[in-house]
C-alpha cells in the first residue's frame, strides 16, 4: 500500500555546512561536545548519537521565512559526516514505542495551521500524519519532542 508520505531528515548540504564550522541561525559556530549517552538524536541519520562520539548542540530553524510561527531551537548533529536518513517510508527506529512526539501540520507558507497540533504514541504517528493530510491545507508536517518542544524531523507529503 502507497502511504504517500515520507520521513525526512535535515538537508544533506546544510548539515555539511554546519559540521564544517558553518554559523547556526544565531550567527553562533556549533558547540562540539562529547556524548555521554542517554538518547541524543542526530537529525540528519535520525539515530542516537553513541557513547563517546563527538556531536554538535546548535540552534536551528527548520523554516525558509522568517515570521512569528517559524521556530527555532536546540538540536544535535554528529560532529563528523553521518549518512542521511533513507528509510523515508517509514518513522526512525530511533523513536520507541513508548515515546511521544508533538505532530503540528503546516501551510504552504509555513503558517500553523491550526487545530493540527497533537501529541502523538509513536506506533501511531503514520495513522495521524496521514489523517492531517487530508486537510488540503496541510502542506507539511513537523515532530517535535514532546518535552522539550524540539524539532525532530519532517514529514512530507509525496506528490504523486
Amino acid at each position: 500500500m502507497m502511504k504517500n508520505i515520507e520521513y525526512t531528515p535535515l538537508p544533506t548540504q546544510q548539515v555539511r555546512a554546519l559540521q564544517q564550522g558553518e554559523k547556526d541561525i544565531h550567527g553562533n559556530v556549533p558547540e562540539v561536545h562529547v556524548s555521554p549517552g542517554g538518547g541524543l538524536p542526530c537529525r540528519h541519520c535520525l539515530e542516537h548519537i553513541s557513547v563517546g562520539d563527538k556531536f554538535l548542540i546548535l540552534s536551528y530553524k527548520p523554516f525558509e521565512t522568517t515570521q512569528p510561527y517559524a521556530e527555532q531551537g536546540p538540536i544535535f548533529l554528529h560532529a563528523d559526516p553521518c549518512m542521511p536518513y533513507e528509510t523515508q517510508d517509514k518513522v526512525p527506529s530511533m523513536y520507541g514505542e513508548n515515546e511521544r512526539l508533538i505532530l503540528r501540520g503546516y501551510g504552504g507558507d509555513e503558517r500553523i495551521i491550526y487545530g493540527t497540533g497533537k501529541v502523538v504514541d509513536v506506533p501511531n504517528i503514520e495513522s495521524e500524519a496521514l489523517h492531517m493530510f487530508q486537510d488540503k491545507n496541510v502542506a507539511f508536517i513537523h515532530a517535535r519532542s514532546s518535552t522539550n518542544n524540539c524539532f525532530q524531523f519532517r514529514i512530507n507529503r509525496i506528490q504523486i
